[in-house]
C-alpha cells in the first residue's frame, strides 16, 4: 500500500465526537494523483514511485519534463514527488492513488509550507522580551548585545537576529484521521497543519 499521497489545504473547521466533544479538524482535499515514474533499487538505488498531483496544461511545461511526463500518459502535472515504499511490483505507471488508502483512527504526518510572515524583528520572530516598555527607554524591540567585542570578536553563526520569518517547509506529526470523505476525495485530521488555504500538502500514513 502507498505510504502518502498529495493534496491542499482546504481550512478549518470542527466535528463533534459521539460524546459530544468538540475538536478542531482541518479538511485536506488529497488526490486523485497518478503515479509518473516508478524508481527500483537495482536501477536508482531505492525503491520509489513518483506521483503527479495538479493537472496542468501541456503546452505550458517544457518539453524535456513533457517526455518524462509522457510515459504514464496522463498529461501534464503541477506537482511531482517522490513517496518511498517496500516494494514497487504491485505498482504500474498511470495507476491512480485516492484518498481510499486513509482509514479512521490512524496516525499521518502532514508535510507543508508554512505562511510567509516577511522581514520580522527578534521580539516577532525568537520571542524575545525587549526593552522595558516605558518613558524614556530606546531599546522596546532591539536584540541588545550580539557579542563580545574582544573574544571572539565576532558574531557567533547562528545568533537569533532579524530577518524573514515563516515560509519554511514544516511537517506536523502524530495526526489523527477523525473521518474520511471518499465521494469528495477529502480526510478530516485533529488539529491544524502548516500554510495557507489552498496550499500543497504532503499526507504520510506512519509506519
Amino acid at each position: 500500500m502507498v505510504k502518502g499521497i498529495l493534496g491542499k489545504k482546504i481550512g478549518m473547521t470542527r466535528l463533534f465526537r459521539e460524546s459530544g466533544e468538540s475538536i478542531a479538524v482541518t479538511a485536506l482535499e488529497v488526490g486523485p494523483c497518478y503515479i509518473i515514474q516508478i524508481k527500483r533499487e537495482e536501477k536508482e538505488g531505492y525503491n520509489a514511485i513518483q506521483l503527479g498531483y495538479q493537472a496542468k496544461r501541456e503546452k505550458r511545461l517544457a518539453k524535456p519534463l513533457l517526455g518524462h511526463l509522457r510515459a504514464a500518459g496522463k498529461g501534464g502535472f503541477r506537482y511531482l514527488r517522490e513517496i518511498r515504499v517496500d516494494e514497487v511490483n504491485s505498482y504500474e505507471l498511470g495507476q491512480e492513488i485516492s484518498s481510499e488508502i486513509f482509514t479512521v483512527g490512524e496516525s499521518v504526518t502532514v508535510r507543508g509550507l508554512s505562511k510567509g510572515k516577511g522581514f520580522a524583528g527578534v521580539v516577532k520572530r525568537w520571542g524575545f522580551s525587549g526593552g522595558n516598555e516605558t518613558h524614556g527607554c530606546r531599546s522596546h524591540k532591539v536584540p541588545g548585545s550580539i557579542g563580545a567585542s574582544a573574544t571572539p570578536s565576532r558574531v557567533l553563526r547562528g545568533k537569533k537576529l532579524p530577518g524573514r520569518k515563516g515560509n519554511q517547509r514544516i511537517a506536523v506529526k502524530n495526526l489523527e484521521v477523525v473521518d474520511v470523505v471518499k465521494e469528495k476525495g477529502l480526510i478530516l485530521v485533529k488539529g491544524s497543519v502548516p500554510g495557507s488555504s489552498g496550499g500543497l500538502v504532503e499526507v504520510r500514513i506512519k509506519g
